[in-house]
């Protein structure tokens, strides 16, 4: 134990002479020094899939201060000419893939450009059944948040949602950036505080002063709206965390680059040794989800303007949710990060899809 308390020392002084950014921030992105965290958590609200706790080093790295907005993803669109995964008809065998054999196809006036909307029910509703309130909407994309009648007209500053997995990445790269791991979401969302429930601390949500966006008052019937909002904020209306990131909790969930397993960390701990910590992981090889047992996802972070406590706890830093990488929804959004220059052959390969560029799993 001497020898390891000795070797922690040694790495932390070497890590905190290079927590210093490595140069001037790239325009609306925060530096986040590489460091050492417990990953998960066995707080009260915390579902199996965030544990076990395990520790994990991650190199320092840029990321944005805030989830992409609408006008920078219009910019991108208007430069290149991208249509999103939503804007565009699905194809048929793609979705029967994703459906347990000898499951009816879709009807063919179903096969249209659309996305899922939450559509609030008037009555109340069990809570195992998210058919009641999330509805496959026709004419529902980025532009149209909520169906074809709807636009984001002043929503300038609000987070762009209806953006599938493929959408983030086309606009990661684009923008000279990627997309993050799980671990590094994470790591980046607690903001410097070590094993807190929540991005703030330790303090329970208020009611008086939100500390993020999330459904107030009866899930999935009526939303108080006492933090202001009854969907998305405007990027940035809430505190910041102690590396300066907005919205880590609530608003809109947040794409990462891994593939989602619920025994994703058990199955990391028992690679490791009783003291090793897992470098810059990237998540496993491939995605299983026992009750979507044929649809591949990808993890996605941070909760949203519909997590309640009743429901979904999800606006926590170790809170994970899987989701299909070809599917938009009306509370799921991205931001981005950047690795350093002076390692610019590892960013490249850290942009692929798959993540193989980091430590495999």
């Amino acid at each position: 134990m001497k020898l390891r308390a000795l070797l922690m020392f040694l790495w932390a002084a070497t890590a905190a002479g290079a927590g210093e950014p490595p140069g001037p921030a790239p325009e609306g992105m925060a530096w986040v020094p590489g460091g050492e965290f417990s990953m998960g958590s066995d707080f009260r609200l915390a579902r199996p899939d965030e544990r076990p706790i395990h520790r994990v080093r991650v190199d320092g790295f840029w990321i944005d201060e805030t989830e992409v907005t609408n006008a920078e993803f219009r910019e991108f669109v208007d430069a290149t000419g991208y249509v999103t995964v939503a804007e565009k008809p699905p194809e048929l065998e793609e979705i029967m893939a994703q459906l347990p054999p000898g499951t009816p196809p879709p009807k063919e006036e179903d096969l249209v450009a659309a996305s899922l909307v939450f559509v609030p029910p008037n009555h109340r509703v069990p809570l195992n059944n998210v058919g009641a309130w999330w509805r496959w909407v026709h004419g529902a994309n980025w532009r149209h948040p909520a169906g074809p009648e709807s636009s984001i007209a002043g929503k300038d500053d609000h987070p762009v949602v209806h953006v599938a997995y493929y959408d983030a990445l086309a606009y990661a790269e684009w923008a000279g950036k990627r997309l993050p791991t799980e671990a590094e979401w994470e790591y980046a969302a607690r903001g410097g505080l070590e094993g807190k429930p929540f991005t703030w601390g330790d303090e329970p949500l208020s009611e008086e002063q939100p500390q993020c966006n999330i459904w107030q008052g009866e899930f999935p019937v009526r939303n108080t709206m006492k933090d202001g909002y009854a969907r998305t904020a405007p990027v940035g209306s809430f505190p910041a965390n102690g590396y300066g990131l907005y919205d880590m909790a609530g608003n809109v969930w947040e794409w990462t680059t891994d593939w989602f397993r619920r025994d994703a960390y058990a199955r990391r701990l028992k690679k490791l040794g009783a003291d090793e910590a897992a470098v810059n992981p990237t998540g496993p090889a491939d995605s299983f989800d026992p009750n979507q047992p044929y649809t591949p996802q990808r993890v996605t972070r941070g909760g949203s303007f519909l997590c309640n406590d009743v429901y979904c706890s999800s606006y926590r830093p170790s809170a994970r949710m899987g989701c299909s990488p070809d599917t938009g929804l009306a509370h799921t959004g991205f931001r981005c990060v950047k690795s350093p220059p002076t390692d610019q052959a590892a960013d490249a390969e850290a942009e692929k899809p798959t993540g193989d560029a980091r430590t495999a799993e």
